[in-house]
């Protein structure tokens, strides 16, 4: 009975491999590429962020998009990103261009001149849909979302269905779980490198599961999201010194910048270190800024503001030390998904972990037709015509 069920399971694991190993190899490659971006485009604007301080103040948010978009040949701002120290330049990211790409540049805070264009960015952003979408069009709203889903749900199938195959008969040997065999040549070397690296990288990979599919499927992003917050996934943030029963602005009217800034800096004063604006597409449109505070663990640890763009009232307010414990892992999706929950050590074997994906890849391939020509060795006709080969 043990052998029919190993029987079955091979054939699962097998059949699961050969149809999405291509597609993990790549999956991963991307995603080890992907571990250190944040540093390596640092790395490449690092001449190019910094401004000389002066004693003149700094330009509005208002002034400093005016100022971008006259440019020639500049789109209409999306985003802008603010930093409290001094001597920062402001990014300001320009909003998907016709072929749907996006570009960002540097702008010096105090006369609103554009320092320089933002290097690596569309490098890496072709490298995150590649990760994520395959490349097909439509990304997020294509079939690539949906093939990179279900080949991560496969990898889940592949890593329970590999440590049934595993299961040794001292369950309790650590040797027998953890230990390869890499002395033995040929088809035992790749079977032991392909099963005792897996088991070695089991719980990464869990981890990866679990938080990968949040990008591939609604209905997991909503299930988790009811799962883990306390409140439904489609409420309204908490709000916090709103005042109930104010009109809503005329329709018509143009949102100010300059009173959203102005107050987000009364709220916030020098508490954040780091604050992302979105510019409304439309007239009247709330504004929403993302801050990172200066004692914040992480990046993705930002408080979310919703601020009138008319009145510069504050509609809403929500803090991220006010989150329970589940709205935390909510946020920290991406921080739990490359590792860096567990500081550095944990980026960089989360990053081997990924670049080790296509190791099974090849290990798989080649187990899998060495199982084959063992397979014709071994049938009865075979072998009798392999007797009467001369010499055999």
């Amino acid at each position: 009975m043990a052998s029919r069920t190993k029987s079955a399971f091979l054939q699962v694991h097998s059949i699961i491999g050969l149809a999405i190993s291509l597609i993990l190899g790549l999956i991963g490659l991307t995603g080890a590429m992907l571990s250190f971006e944040d540093e390596i485009v640092a790395a490449l604007n690092r001449d190019v962020t910094k401004v000389d301080p002066r004693p003149a103040p700094v330009l509005g948010p208002d002034e400093l998009v005016a100022r971008v978009q006259a440019v020639p040949g500049a789109g209409k701002v999306g985003l802008i990103v603010f930093s409290s120290e001094p001597g920062t330049a402001v990014r300001m990211r320009f909003a998907r261009s016709e072929t749907g790409e996006r570009s960002s540049v540097y702008v010096d805070p105090y006369d609103g001149r554009v320092v320089s264009a933002m290097q690596g960015e569309g490098f890496f952003a072709t490298l995150r849909n590649l990760h994520r979408f395959l490349l097909l069009p439509g990304n997020g709203n294509g079939y690539g979302r949906l093939i990179t889903g279900v080949a991560v749900l496969g990898l889940f199938v592949l890593l329970i269905s590999g440590i049934v195959l595993r299961w040794p008969r001292r369950v309790r040997s650590i040797k027998a779980w953890l230990r390869p065999n890499l002395a033995m040549p040929g088809r035992p070397f790749h079977r032991s490198l392909h099963s005792v690296v897996g088991t070695w990288l089991l719980p990464v990979y869990l981890v990866t599961i679990l938080t990968g599919l949040w990008w591939s499927f609604d209905w997991y992003k909503a299930s988790a999201t009811w799962l883990l917050s306390s409140k439904p996934a489609a409420s309204a943030p908490a709000m916090r010194g709103a005042k109930g029963g104010a009109k809503a602005p005329a329709a018509d009217a143009p949102p100010s910048l300059d009173k959203v800034w102005s107050t987000f800096l009364a709220d916030q004063g020098s508490r954040y270190a780091m604050a992302i604006m979105q510019v409304p597409n439309g007239p009247g449109s709330v504004v929403r800024i993302r801050s990172v505070a200066k004692d914040a663990s992480f990046d993705e640890a930002r408080d979310d503001f919703r601020i009138d763009g008319v009145t510069g009232r504050m509609v809403s307010a929500e803090l991220y030390n006010d989150k329970t414990f589940g709205e935390r892992i909510l946020a920290a999706v991406l921080h739990i998904h490359t590792g860096a929950f567990l500081g550095l050590p944990g980026r960089i074997v989360f990053l081997l972990a990924a670049a080790l994906m296509p190791l099974f890849t090849v290990t798989g391939f080649i187990l899998y037709f060495s199982r084959r020509r063992l397979r014709a060795a071994s049938k009865p006709g075979r072998r009798h015509a392999v007797g009467l080969v001369p010499g055999e």
